[in-house]
């Protein structure tokens, strides 16, 4: 029995997925992960450090860190990367002016070791607001094509509405439950 099979009938027995909520600031990070846990979105204020949700989905556990996008703040993300099975890595897709910020910052984070495999989902925020760029548009500015070394996903959603949150969710279970697992939910 090999390490990695042991690795995966220990953590089969805790069915539990942590998920790194992470994006430049004002991208919506704080409200989708609000949104997910049916609380109030309104008066939120900028993440300083970190917010931590923990809830089920199906028959998994989520352990969603919600790691601040200020420019001061990134530095420190290197320091939440441990055992991270899935990066919810979150855009505001109506910011064109910060998509190559943005673009350097997910492909800085894709290439960290303690990051390798794990599951990406590109979560378009506010497609509630007029003029946002497209999934397509945001994968084309993220060069999301030549991301080879992550399975992928974008998902167009909208954190006030609550609009395709859900989806985007499901699919990350459903990538990481297959890798970690080897089970589809």
């Amino acid at each position: 029995m090999g390490l990695f099979t042991i690795i995966r009938k220990n953590r089969q027995k805790e069915r539990e997925m942590r998920l790194l909520f992470l994006g430049l600031d004002n991208a919506g990070k704080t409200t989708i992960l609000k949104r997910l846990n049916d609380e109030d979105i309104t008066g939120i204020s900028p993440t300083l450090g970190f917010n931590i949700k923990t809830f089920a989905h199906g028959r998994y556990t989520l352990n969603i860190w919600d790691i601040g996008g200020q420019q001061t703040l990134r530095p420190y993300w290197r320091n939440y990367f441990e055992q991270t099975d899935a990066i919810i890595w979150v855009v505001d897709a109506g910011d064109r002016l910060r998509m190559q910020d943005c673009k350097r910052e997910l492909h800085g984070l894709l290439s960290e070791d303690r990051l390798a495999g794990a599951s990406l989902l590109v979560f378009a925020n506010k497609q509630d607001i007029a003029n946002s760029m497209t999934g397509a548009e945001i994968s084309k500015a993220l060069d999301l094509l030549n991301i080879r070394s992550h399975d992928w996903k974008i998902q167009p959603c909208s954190a006030v509405t609550g609009e395709s949150i859900l989806d985007g969710i499901d699919w990350t279970v459903h990538n990481v439950a297959n890798r970690l697992y080897g089970t589809v939910v």
